[in-house]
């Protein structure tokens, strides 16, 4: 089955509905399918719910479809970086279920290996806990979190070769591997496709079975979330 698809647009035709439940790839601005999210917001999909670490900043990323009000429910870790998300979520626009953070990756770990829910002691006597069913393991409490499934994931790697197996570059393997597993159907951005055989299958880190659909979103450029720089020291440049 060919994979590689001639846009996001065409990636994504037939899979997008009102009401589905997407998983998504990246941290902050960092490993994001940003030309994929470019078609959903572009395609109008509605009531969406997304399980992601954040949703980007303002604008960017996720943000794009917080301020197009596509999202009714995300199941995010942290809303520090978008004032929109924080503003939706304060004004009970929309619906937030806060997870730390390893907790979400292992929940959609757990949900692409078919294992429906697991006992952990993250969030054990705080807000997390509230309405979960709590184990006593050895003498310690541990709550329940339930795996994730979703209709879609989209997610972004740096090369793959045209069966799907895919590498992620550095830090941008953060929570794609594990959102890719999780989902019906996972629709993959990369910046590089190679013939088959290309790629030496040791340094794979997601196989090709999980991908049923790519498409190339390079060229790129590189956002910064926020930059931090101290004054310029007295003399700098001087000869």
């Amino acid at each position: 089955m060919k994979k590689l698809y001639p846009s996001a647009e065409a990636a994504l035709e037939g899979l997008l509905r009102d009401g589905m439940t997407i998983c998504a790839g990246g941290f902050g601005l960092c490993g994001i399918p940003e030309r994929l999210i470019d078609a959903i917001q572009a395609a109008g999909v509605r009531d969406l719910t997304i399980a992601s670490n954040n949703a980007g900043i303002d604008n960017e990323g996720l943000g794009k479809l917080l301020r197009s009000r596509q999202v009714r429910k995300m199941i995010s870790s942290y809303v520090g970086e978008n004032k929109e998300f924080e503003r939706q979520y304060l004004a009970g626009e929309l619906e937030v279920e806060f997870c730390p953070q390893g907790t979400l990756a292992e929940r959609c770990r757990a949900g692409g290996a078919g294992i429906p829910g697991f006992y952990t002691k993250t969030g054990v006597g705080t807000k997390v806990a509230e309405g979960k069913e709590v184990k006593v393991f050895d003498g310690e409490e541990y709550i329940l979190e339930r795996g994730i499934r979703a209709d879609l994931a989209i997610i972004k790697g740096w090369k793959a070769d045209e069966a799907g197996n895919l590498i992620f570059r550095k830090t941008a393997r953060n929570f794609n591997q594990p959102m890719a597993t999780a989902a019906n159907i996972c629709v993959a951005e990369v910046e590089e496709v190679v013939p088959v055989g290309t790629l030496d299958p040791d340094a794979v880190h997601l196989p090709g079975i999980y991908v049923k659909r790519m498409i190339v979103g390079a060229p790129y450029d590189k956002k910064i979330e926020f930059r931090t720089v101290r004054p310029r020291a007295e003399g700098a440049g001087a000869a």
